[in-house]
């Protein structure tokens, strides 16, 4: 690996945490372990009894060399995050902040964090999944980072018990983030990935937008570009209105899985709320 590169990760990395006010440590210690999960249950609210991970994983994970780390805040641990060692490189399994930091970029922290970990480790790429009806989290990792996504993974967990999920099908984009990349680059330097569609264009079309009353209409696929649509705020949506939210997510499946699935690029997605797909490129495995 180019030690210039890990340097420039490095530097980066503690420019942003610095910029939010935190510190992003590795975890190693039991009583660690404990605080950490205390933490993932603020955070996801499970049923109790039934946490999302268990102190002795951790500890497992962080003493085999996977990425356990804490984000703290004030002098207490307010946001977590676990990778672990995969086919692609490092997989970005869990991560979160609570209400306390939430808003002041610590979750970018916390990425610049594990790209300059993986690199000093000679690792290029890491995954992760995200739920691809939130818009806020679509823009931070595919504008905001540069990450790719690589597969449309319909209700990839099935049921799920926390407050965060339950009620909601786990519908999944997987995102590829190549460390040494343009995109990725550019994100340490704080240049997002811009991209921009004219709308008018004979070429450009809409396969899914919103209607006048809210719901989702299905459009047209035959350009060169395609434009699909997901409301604002989708996590309000499952609470005051949860069949116009599975609408939402049967339609996102049918047309952004159904373009993925077809080979078909996602290039990138815009702040008003756009994925943009090239239907001229084939997507990389």
């Amino acid at each position: 690996m180019n030690g210039a590169q890990e340097a420039a990760a490095t530097a980066a990395a503690e420019r942003a945490a610095l910029r939010a006010g935190v510190t992003v440590r590795e975890l190693h210690e039991l009583d660690e372990m404990h605080e950490a999960c205390r933490v993932l249950d603020r955070i996801w609210r499970p049923d109790p009894g039934k946490p999302l991970i268990t102190p002795e994983l951790l500890r497992v994970f962080a003493h085999s060399g996977s990425y356990v780390v804490g984000i703290d805040q004030g002098g207490r641990m307010a946001g977590f995050c676990l990778g672990f060692l995969a086919s692609a490189g490092l997989h970005s399994h869990i991560a979160g902040v609570d209400g306390s930091v939430r808003g002041r970029n610590a979750g970018f922290a916390v990425k610049q964090h594990q790209r300059a970990w993986a690199l000093e480790r000679s690792i290029t790429t890491i995954t992760w999944t995200f739920d691809p009806l939130i818009s806020r989290n679509a823009y931070f990792n595919l504008a905001k980072l540069g990450a790719e996504p690589s597969e449309y993974l319909a209700d990839f967990y099935g049921a799920m018990r926390d407050e965060v999920n339950a009620g909601t099908e786990t519908d999944r984009l997987l995102v590829r983030w190549e460390l040494t990349g343009e995109p990725a680059v550019a994100s340490a330097a704080g240049r997002p990935r811009a991209v921009t569609v004219d709308g008018t264009g004979t070429r450009t079309v809409v396969a899914l937008d919103a209607g006048p009353d809210g719901r989702p209409v299905v459009g047209r696929q035959d350009g060169d570009t395609v434009l699909v649509r997901i409301p604002a705020e989708a996590e309000e949506l499952r609470r005051t209105d949860p069949s116009l939210a599975r609408e939402w997510r049967y339609a996102l499946r049918e047309v952004l899985g159904g373009l993925m699935a077809e080979g078909h690029t996602v290039t990138g997605f815009t702040r008003d709320g756009w994925y943009v797909i090239d239907r001229r490129q084939e997507s990389q495995p």
